[in-house]
């Protein structure tokens, strides 16, 4: 997986299957979090740990410090954050992410659910009793022990919010033994053209750390917020709210991140945090109903580049880009994802 996010490499990996005609009533529902059963969380939570204990498809000598199924796709994120994130590929790439980690919990784990979702909005009163972070036996954890000298989170451009409230080691739930294994990355490596350091795939065994942060939640996850995105009439002003490729600028897809912290706010490495694919299976949810509102001029709008911050001259983004997962599965034309009942997809939210 050394090549650009166009050069075609060896594939391996997961099976795409739907089934043969999908229609909505057939499709698998993904549920926000508090819509499921006890034992449906912890489904999830054993599916998950059963991705840890699976071996690595990625080749050892290229990355010696992926050892198992869960950090297949940490690495894979790693290596193409630079070309996925605050352009035109962030919502079809990630889309197809979440789908490949659902169909590995499935059908190399025997999960018979579906990837849940994280509503935001749902937790701007108080994060720390959410049903995902409160630390109980069906949370994916609570917040990670205080650490006195955490930095204030900025943006490049000077915007800047209170520091969060943990910095540390998370203390309770399913996850707190959890060892994280790659990065952390320093986030001025995102940048346009940007390449990886030579120590991006050591082995950095460490806790689970976060800093569940209520301030950028209210700034940038509210339903005020998402309701002005909802009503954009256009993909470029519905990423402008979401995605802006302008890094001085604040983003719902940040605020996400930047809300639980630590591994999670890792720009590079954040599929280490268990929320992580909840947190895009909203965005998903979020881009899927606002497609479906006009599915005329929706379903294949596109808008930016293939390199992050949409620098001038960068390829666009069209429905004819293909785009990589390294061994996850085999490239795919940003065409083909634009549907998710459509093409292999067959899901839909509630």
């Amino acid at each position: 997986m050394k090549g650009l996010l166009f050069v075609l490499s060896a594939i391996f990996g997961i099976t795409l299957a739907a089934p043969a005609t999908c229609t909505p009533e057939r499709a698998l529902v993904r549920k926000e979090w508090r819509e499921l059963e006890y034992a449906e969380r912890k489904d999830y939570i054993d599916a998950l740990w059963c991705l840890r204990d699976r071996p690595s498809i990625l080749p050892s000598e290229e990355f010696p410090g992926v050892r198992d199924r869960w950090d297949d796709f940490v690495a894979t994120h790693i290596n193409y954050t630079n070309n996925i994130h605050f352009n035109g590929l962030l919502l079809p790439w990630h889309r197809q992410f979440v789908y490949l980690w659902e169909v590995a919990l499935r059908e190399e784990c025997g999960y018979k659910g579906s990837v849940p979702y994280w509503n935001w909005a749902l937790d701007t009163e108080n994060l720390a009793e959410s049903p995902l972070f409160d630390g109980s036996s069906t949370s994916l954890s609570g917040n990670g022990a205080y650490v006195p000298n955490e930095p204030m989170p900025c943006t490049p451009g000077g915007i800047c919010f209170p520091r969060g409230t943990g910095g540390g080691c998370v203390e309770s739930g399913p996850f707190k033994d959890l060892q994280v294994h790659l990065g952390p990355f320093n986030s001025s490596l995102a940048q346009s053209y940007g390449s990886l350091p030579v120590n991006a795939w050591n082995y950095n065994p460490r806790c689970l750390y976060r800093s569940l942060n209520q301030a950028l939640l209210v700034a940038l996850n509210n339903q005020a917020r998402i309701d002005q995105m909802q009503t954009s009439t256009n993909i470029r002003d519905w990423l402008a709210i979401m995605s802006p490729s302008n890094p001085d600028l604040t983003s719902s897809h940040g605020g996400g991140h930047g809300a639980v912290g630590g591994a999670m706010a890792d720009f590079f490495a954040s599929p280490q945090d268990p929320s992580f694919m909840l947190h895009h299976a909203f965005i998903d949810k979020l881009w899927a109903e606002w497609q479906d509102q006009d599915p005329e001029t929706r379903r294949y709008a596109v808008n930016g580049t293939t390199v992050i911050y949409d620098p001038p001259g960068a390829p666009v983004v069209t429905l004819d880009t293909m785009v990589e997962f390294g061994e996850l599965c085999h490239p795919r034309k940003v065409e083909k994802i634009m549907h998710p009942l459509r093409n292999g997809y067959c899901y839909i939210y509630t």
